[in-house]
C-alpha cells in the first residue's frame, strides 16, 4: 500500500505547480487514421505560436523498445507479456520525457497515450480493470483526441502501402496466416474497444475520413477551445511518486 502521508507536501506542491505546467494532449486511433500526421501539423502551428513543443511516440522509449522488437521478431510473446512490456516502455518514456517536460511548462503530443494500450489489449482479451490497475498510478491527458475511422478504411489504407506487422495484425490472438485478413479481423476489435474507451472517458472525436486541412483545421480548434484536467483532482498520485524519485525538482 502506498504511503499517502508521505505525499502530502509533494501534492501541495503539485497544486502549487498546475498553473505553470504544460498541457498533455494525446492522439489516439486505428492504423491508418492520420494520427502521425495530424501530430506533425499540429506540432508546427503550435510552435509558431510561441510554444514549446515535446512530442511522444508509442513504445519508442530508448530504454524498453530494443527488448520490445527483440521479442516481437521471436512471436513468443503472450498477450500478457506484450502488455507488460509495452506498460514498462509507457512509464519509462512518461518519467523522462513526459512528466519533465510538463513541469517545465512544455506542450506534450503524445502520438498514441496508454489508450492504445488499453484497445489493443482487451482485443486481446484481457481485463480493462486489470490493465488499468497496471498502469495505475495515471496522469491524465488534459485532452484525448480520437480519430475516428472505420475497420474496413482503416484496412485499405494499411494495405495500400504495406503488409501489416504480426503483433499489429493480432495473428498472435486470431492465428490466421495472412497478415492481411487477420488485420481486418482484429482491427475490428481495436476499434470496438477505442468507441467504448471513447465513452468512457470522453475523447474529442473527429472524423479520420475527412481531408488532411480540415482535420487540422479542426484538431486546432479543439486544442484552442481544451479546458485543462487538474492535477490535483486527476493526476496528484503519479505527480507526487513521480517528484518523489526525483527531489531535485521539489527542493
Amino acid at each position: 500500500m502506498r504511503n499517502v502521508a508521505s505525499h502530502e507536501p509533494l501534492a501541495a506542491l503539485v497544486a502549487a505547480h498546475d498553473s505553470k505546467r504544460g498541457l498533455l494532449i494525446a492522439f489516439e486511433g486505428p492504423e491508418g487514421s492520420g494520427k502521425t500526421t495530424q501530430r506533425r501539423l499540429l506540432k508546427t502551428w503550435l510552435q509558431s505560436e510561441g510554444h514549446d513543443v515535446v512530442t511522444s511516440r508509442w513504445a519508442s522509449s530508448r530504454l524498453v523498445k530494443p527488448l520490445i522488437k527483440a521479442r516481437k521478431r521471436l512471436r513468443v510473446l503472450t498477450a500478457e507479456e506484450y502488455s507488460l512490456l509495452h506498460a514498462i516502455d509507457f512509464r519509462h518514456r512518461l518519467d523522462t520525457v513526459i512528466l519533465p517536460a510538463l513541469w517545465a511548462g512544455k506542450t506534450v503530443i503524445a502520438d498514441r497515450y496508454l489508450f492504445t494500450a488499453l484497445a489493443r489489449d482487451a482485443a486481446r482479451g484481457l481485463e480493462l480493470d486489470w490493465l488499468l490497475h497496471m498502469y495505475a498510478p495515471l496522469v491524465w491527458p488534459d485532452l484525448v483526441v480520437y480519430f475516428a475511422l472505420d475497420p474496413l478504411d482503416s484496412s485499405r489504407r494499411v494495405a495500400a502501402t504495406r503488409a501489416p506487422r504480426f503483433y499489429e495484425s493480432g495473428q498472435d490472438v486470431t492465428g490466421l496466416a495472412d497478415p492481411l485478413t487477420s488485420y481486418r479481423q482484429f482491427i475490428d476489435r481495436v476499434i470496438t474497444e477505442y468507441e467504448n474507451l471513447s465513452v468512457i472517458f470522453h475523447f474529442v472525436k473527429v472524423d479520420a475520413d475527412q481531408v488532411v486541412y480540415r482535420q487540422h483545421r479542426q484538431v486546432r480548434q479543439i486544442v484552442q477551445a481544451v479546458a485543462r484536467r487538474p492535477w490535483p483532482e486527476f493526476s496528484v498520485e503519479a505527480i507526487s511518486e513521480w517528484l518523489a524519485r526525483h527531489p531535485h525538482l521539489a527542493g
